[in-house]
């Protein structure tokens, strides 16, 4: 092995050396970001639990909670590029550090909230404080992954989304079971997953390092290795790589994967605002009941997830394990209009869905960060999921109103089946095959 700017040549034990290397690397980074992103995901969705208990409490109606839910991702949308550009210039450390710790305050404060407006505004305003912090990982895992590693990578991190459901499901579930204190059982809810946010980000001051570079517990020889493959796969990418946000945001490629992420952001928060409802309606009287039977999709959403993950990097595929995952959530979706009462085809078709669409999250990453670099891809990757916040806050709006309006919430899930359809179009015709390949390499 040379210097940074050598040339690696490598042998048999050198490809063991690299294994070794990535498997450092993730087993130091990954459990830990992996830990953060449940508890990011418990904070941002056990507003669909509440639900259940507070729309009396509070005085809402669906088209209300449609309203409260979706509101987390205007504060989101409006603050996640300067935060994700702020991280690109200050590190991950200080800017994850103080992420995690306001999102955790913020989720605490919901348990004060006494109405509807209180309840917007505290949505929002958790928005805000979490805003930068997916995206933020996304460009953070890029510091450290090169391309052909980076699906499965992605897909562990994003794996904290069903283990989120899982672990939340039971536990939000039981709510109804804690009315001591003089506090409901959604108050009590929102104060004890809120507070692990809190004690996250204050470890994150001596976990995270920001790159590899800087890393204390890596060889001299092992940054070099690390640093050299980097460098070959920036070398490796089929378009010159941007060198500032202005270059990106006119790069229409970024529009079209803003638009695809929209798509899937819209069956995401579908299914998690309102899987627990879809659940009980199926003939589940019982919180602690619905909250059990909403854990079976997202174990099979972990496996499922990963897997695809796998065979995206295996055969360095990007564009059809997206498609093919949103559109297996479309089906699941249109399914349910006709299968809204048979509970173990549901559970089956939620399974589904929730399998099809974080597996297209995990897949979907990889993407931006092949054509975009630098400040680039921290404002890029920020800019694509900002919009993707806006499909946050439109798909519960509309399958809110369509509740409120008709009693029948599977033609909001119609809807969004839909979206999913247009957003896969979208992806086929608009990024090219070409313009994901990236030469095979040792890494």
């Amino acid at each position: 092995m040379e210097g940074l700017s050598g040339k690696f040549s490598p042998g048999p034990c050198h490809d063991m050396t690299r294994h070794e290397l990535y498997r450092k690397v993730t087993l130091r980074l990954i459990p830990f970001i992996f830990i953060c992103y449940i508890v990011n995901q418990i904070d941002r969705t056990n507003i669909s639990f509440a639900k259940l208990q507070f729309v009396a409490d509070l005085g809402l109606t669906e088209a209300a909670y449609g309203l409260g839910a979706g509101l987390f991702f205007i504060g989101y949308v409006l603050f996640e590029v300067p935060s994700n550009l702020l991280l690109h210039r200050i590190g991950a450390r200080k800017t994850l550090v103080r992420v995690m710790i306001v999102w955790g305050l913020m989720s605490m404060a919901t348990c004060l909230v006494r109405s509807p407006t209180q309840l917007y505004i505290v949505r929002f305003l958790l928005g805000v404080a979490e805003a930068g912090f997916f995206p933020g990982i996304i460009y953070y895992l890029s510091l450290w992954y090169p391309s052909a590693r980076r699906a499965r990578v992605v897909s562990l991190f994003v794996m904290g989304i069903p283990f989120a459901g899982l672990l939340s499901s039971p536990v939000s579930g039981l709510q109804s079971l804690a009315d001591t204190g003089g506090l409901r059982g959604w108050q009590w809810m929102f104060l004890i997953e809120g507070a692990p946010a809190v004690l996250l980000g204050i470890i994150a001051i001596w976990v995270l390092i920001d790159i590899p570079t800087d890393a204390p517990w890596l060889s001299d020889d092992e940054r070099r290795m690390l640093d050299d493959d980097l460098r070959a796969d920036a070398a490796a990418r089929p378009t010159q790589p941007h060198e500032g946000l202005r270059a990106a945001v006119r790069e229409p490629k970024v529009y079209v994967a803003a638009m695809v992420y929209f798509a899937i952001i819209c069956g995401t928060n579908a299914l998690i605002l309102w899987m627990p409802t879809i659940i009980k309606e199926a003939g589940v009287v019982h919180l602690a009941n619905v909250g059990l039977l909403a854990a079976i999709p997202w174990i099979a959403a972990a496996i499922g997830m990963y897997l695809v993950g796998l065979s995206s990097d295996h055969r360095m595929e990007r564009r059809w394990h997206v498609v093919g995952s949103m559109l297996a959530m479309a089906l699941s979706f249109l399914l349910l209009v006709k299968f809204a009462g048979n509970l173990p085809i549901v559970i089956v078709l939620l399974a589904l869905a929730a399998t099809g669409i974080y597996s297209a999250v995990a897949v979907f990453w990889t993407i931006p960060s092949t054509y975009l670099s630098g400040a680039a891809a921290a404002g890029g990757i920020a800019f694509i999921s900002s919009i993707g916040g806006l499909g946050g806050f439109l798909s519960p709006s509309i399958i809110g109103w369509a509740k409120t309006a008709t009693g029948n919430l599977y033609l909001g899930l119609a809807a969004v089946a839909a979206v999913l359809v247009i957003g896969a179009s979208v992806l086929l015709r608009g990024i090219p095959a070409r313009v994901l390949y990236i030469r095979p390499s040792t890494v």
